[in-house]
């Protein structure tokens, strides 16, 4: 198939385009800076909040893979205008099937940033599109950058009572893969880490993985997102889960090799495993460009 991916150049964007390549689609990739073309994947410019060149983008693709996002604090700009304009210019060019990728909890706690989630979701559900939606708990990527912004400050504030579950972008990326090839599911599917850990956790597994030493000041977050979030609302049951835990994922465990088999399975240095640029499952699993190597500090 031919995939059209929107927010190519992001974390998630990164991990998902070498995995439809890795499972053998063509990738379109649409970005707003103009790019060359660069080994299967064919590069698009385009803008979804005008409009421009996203007509061009669509035309004959098999399905469209929609994650691009305003975030936290853009307002919803891409969220809802742009996903409006994609899927009526996606409508015209009757692509067979949209993927949309969108939060969890975005349906239980209506309030902020999950408020334009859930509104995109409703756009695509009544597009007259065929369609999946991929709702995702936040990323080990997404929690670690957060993480780093507090780094120097002399004491960190850490609210106890609020859950998280997170989760590898390229296990999420796989999912979506898998989702894309098998087509249109016609309903709301979620995906979170392996397990459900406090922020207490969070932060001092953090701290030892980046070699850092802060007092943890409790303190309890007003709002209502977090409300929702410290009743569990942005955690999900569902199966399958990931498997990369956050430990795992700041601390990767070190495998262990007999003899023989260090011999046997050494790779020479012009051996395509030693090549990071031409292995795909290193940029889905941490290669991609929104994922940076704690370092010690």
């Amino acid at each position: 198939m031919r995939i059209l991916v929107t927010g190519a150049t992001g974390t998630l964007g990164g991990a998902l385009v070498p995995a439809l390549l890795k499972a053998g689609h063509e990738v379109r990739a649409l970005s707003r800076t103009k790019r060359e073309d660069r080994g299967n994947v064919e590069w698009m410019w385009g803008d979804l909040i005008s409009g421009a060149g996203v007509k061009e983008a669509v035309d004959g693709v098999d399905a469209i893979a929609h994650l691009a996002t305003s975030g936290r604090r853009g307002r919803g700009a891409v969220d809802v205008p742009g996903t409006r304009t994609l899927l009526i210019l996606a409508r015209a060019a009757r692509v067979p099937h949209v993927l949309l990728t969108s939060m969890v909890g975005a349906d239980r706690a209506v309030h902020g940033y999950l408020k334009d989630k859930l509104e995109a979701e409703r756009l695509v559900t009544e597009s007259g599109l065929d369609w999946t939606i991929l709702r995702a708990t936040p990323f080990h990527q997404w929690l670690h950058r957060r993480l780093r912004d507090f780094a120097a400050l002399p004491v960190l504030p850490v609210d106890r009572s609020l859950p998280w579950q997170p989760v590898h972008t390229g296990e999420v990326a796989t999912r979506a893969a898998a989702l894309l090839s098998a087509g249109p599911a016609g309903r709301e599917i979620e995906f979170g880490g392996p397990e459900v850990i406090d922020t207490g956790e969070l932060v001092r597994t953090w701290l030892r993985a980046s070699g850092l030493r802060r007092p943890c000041l409790p303190v309890r977050y007003p709002g209502r997102l977090y409300a929702a979030q410290r009743a569990g609302d942005l955690t999900t049951d569902a199966v399958p889960k990931g498997e990369i835990s956050w430990h795992d994922y700041l601390l990767p465990p070190q495998p262990i090799l007999s003899d023989d088999f260090a011999s046997e399975h050494t790779a020479s240095p012009t051996s395509p495993a030693t090549q990071p640029e031409q292995d795909p499952d290193l940029h889905v699993y941490g290669g991609d460009e929104g994922y940076e190597r704690p370092t010690r500090s």
